[in-house]
């Protein structure tokens, strides 16, 4: 008798624009559709549902024992280190019998790269046949931020990555939110350094509160700032390469190939401002939708759990 795969289960951070968490949703029913032979879930670690229990309570009625857990997030900040390990730890307690293998956050990976550039061209009016002249164009890629020094550290990875080989004029980086810089001052940036055209380019896979934070601050900056011209490309959004990116996740996870970042992780180094972070609890967040949560898991310390 053959050994049913592991389930997927695919981990999302939540939002409070509806349309964001939906497009969430469709990509889980797509994933579905892709691979039929595999039972998936998805659900969130807070703001909207379901919750990540519930798409684990789910799968178990439907007899799994073993799935996957993939981060559908670009960088390994506090959530895909601590939260949703912590929440796969509750779920084994609350389910006994079960297992699970938990793979690695999505960037900055090359089939990324590719749509990033994708949206660069469709910003400046171009196509993947004839791209837009990009000699003269500086791109401000913008991530969410964090208090993770490694999590904002991979951004300006995938922004060097970005710029690598493409022709652009320079690849800033800048944050929505809790670091630095913010979006005005990496547009102040972009015009110091000589920027005439700059493509404002969101680092994130679906639209949401903070996209649409990022559109805004760039438009009030160019509405100040007409002697330059700003545009403001896509999220990266649903596509194939998405998909395929995520069952490229699950199989190593599933196959034990993992390979997250330790070298500068702050729960296991002490870094510079950072060292009351090393070696915190896991604390799952809480979720309002899940009604097993047992009053676990407040939003505080993250934790670090590598399935080495």
């Amino acid at each position: 008798m053959t050994t049913p795969p592991p389930a997927l289960l695919v981990a999302g951070h939540g939002t409070r624009d509806e349309a964001g968490a939906e497009a969430f949703r469709a990509f889980v029913r797509e994933l579905e559709l892709r691979r039929p032979d595999l039972p998936v879930a998805g659900g969130f670690i807070e703001l909207s549902a379901p919750p990540l229990g519930e798409a684990v309570s789910g799968l178990v009625e439907r007899g799994v024992r073993r799935f996957a857990a993939v981060p559908l997030m670009l960088v390994s900040a506090g959530h895909a280190k601590g939260d949703i390990p912590a929440a796969l730890a509750r779920e084994k307690e609350r389910h006994p019998g079960i297992s699970y293998a938990y793979g690695r956050p999505l960037g900055p990976h090359p089939v990324l790269l590719d749509v990033l550039e994708r949206r660069l061209d469709e910003a400046l009016g171009g196509t993947t046949r004839r791209p837009a002249d990009r000699s003269d164009v500086t791109v401000l890629l913008v991530g969410r931020g964090s208090t993770d020094p490694d999590a904002n550290a991979e951004v300006h990875k995938a922004a060097r990555l970005l710029w690598e080989g493409r022709g652009y004029a320079g690849v800033e980086t800048a944050f929505v939110s809790l670091a630095a810089p913010d979006v005005p001052s990496g547009l102040d940036r972009c015009a110091k350094l000589g920027a005439r055209r700059i493509v404002v380019l969101p680092y994130f896979l679906f639209t949401g509160v903070l996209p649409d934070r990022v559109r805004r601050q760039a438009e009030g900056w160019a509405d100040a700032h007409p002697e330059t011209e700003v545009r403001t490309a896509d999220v990266i959004g649903p596509e194939p390469e998405l998909l395929d990116l995520v069952m490229e996740r699950y199989e190593e996870a599933v196959q034990g190939d993992l390979r997250m970042n330790c070298d500068s992780c702050v729960y296991r180094i002490a870094l510079p401002g950072f060292e009351d972070k090393v070696g915190l609890p896991q604390q799952p967040h809480f979720h309002p939708d899940d009604d097993g949560h047992h009053g676990h898991g407040h939003h505080g310390g993250h934790a670090h759990s590598h399935a080495h």
